[in-house]
């Protein structure tokens, strides 16, 4: 495994990812709007909190390989700048970050998004193993708790115990590892939901003008204007690669769309029942 994801990144030039931005600026901020994610403080033991807004999430203001290089460059600034910082400020080494998944809005529609979706966790599982030591879900939808019930089951023990859903938007639990100002703002209040308008994009980690995006995207232009006098930033996305899935992804990616459709072509139960609370998690 080791010399495929060394060979994946000498194929695919991931080290100069970080130098290549996704231009013009108003690309970005349109794959910023519809790829939610962000980082939205620290956990107590120094862990980066990653915020992930999958049910609102459409992917539909670029092409694929625009989301896909965005992520690994997301993954590749946390492993290079944020989690060596981190480390550097809490006197020990920190190789992990927790991610909260906001499941607000989660529609049948997310099955368009499934194969997008098996490529980034795909890049994920197979180039950037152990890096996320615990996934919190929260604003959890009638929809996710059925589809949960048939996947969590097909999940690898090691996998399964990094997953917890929480109830309603999680603030109570995640206050146990965390601070206030480091929660999501989609966990500070009830209800609150993952707008992208809810808060100021200072509040808001999803927005490209949230700090932590203002950072990376400075960082990136910093960094390709270091190589400038080697060739020029061209736009256009930068295609990457990917391995086919592990069976166990195909699996649960098609468990995951046959459940979706079960609903789709069923009594017409309403998918956004957000809060339900799920017994036994």
């Amino acid at each position: 495994m080791l010399m495929d994801c060394l060979n994946w990144r000498v194929q695919n030039e991931i080290d100069s990812i970080l130098a290549k931005p996704i231009i013009p600026t108003e690309l970005y901020r349109g794959v910023r709007d519809s790829q939610l994610i962000g980082l939205s403080g620290y956990s107590r033991e120094g862990m980066p909190v990653f915020a992930i807004g999958v049910g609102l999430s459409t992917f539909n203001k670029a092409s694929v390989h625009y989301y896909v290089q965005s992520h690994i460059q997301i993954n590749e600034y946390r492993d290079r700048v944020i989690l060596p910082s981190a480390s550097k400020k809490y006197g020990k080494p920190i190789t992990t970050c927790v991610k909260v998944l906001d499941m607000t809005g989660l529609k049948l529609s997310a099955l368009n998004q499934i194969k997008l979706l098996t490529i980034i966790s795909t890049v994920d599982d197979l180039n950037y193993p152990e890096k996320t030591n615990t996934y919190y879900i929260v604003n959890v939808p009638y929809i996710f708790s059925a589809c949960w019930k048939v996947v969590k089951p097909l999940l690898q023990e090691r996998t399964r115990k990094k997953v917890q859903v929480l109830s309603g938007c999680g603030t109570d639990e995640l206050l146990k590892i965390m601070d206030y100002a480091s929660l999501p703002h989609f966990c500070k209040r009830e209800g609150s939901g993952s707008s992208r308008h809810s808060q100021n994009g200072t509040d808001n980690c999803f927005s490209l003008d949230h700090h932590f995006h203002q950072q990376l995207y400075n960082y990136i232009k910093q960094q390709s204007l270091i190589n400038e006098s080697v060739q020029l930033i061209k736009q256009g996305s930068f295609h990457v690669d990917v391995p086919e899935p592990a069976a166990e992804g195909t699996q649960i990616a098609k468990t995951i769309e046959s459940e979706f459709n079960k609903f789709g072509n069923g009594n017409g139960v309403s998918d956004s029942l957000n809060g339900l609370k799920i017994n036994g998690d």
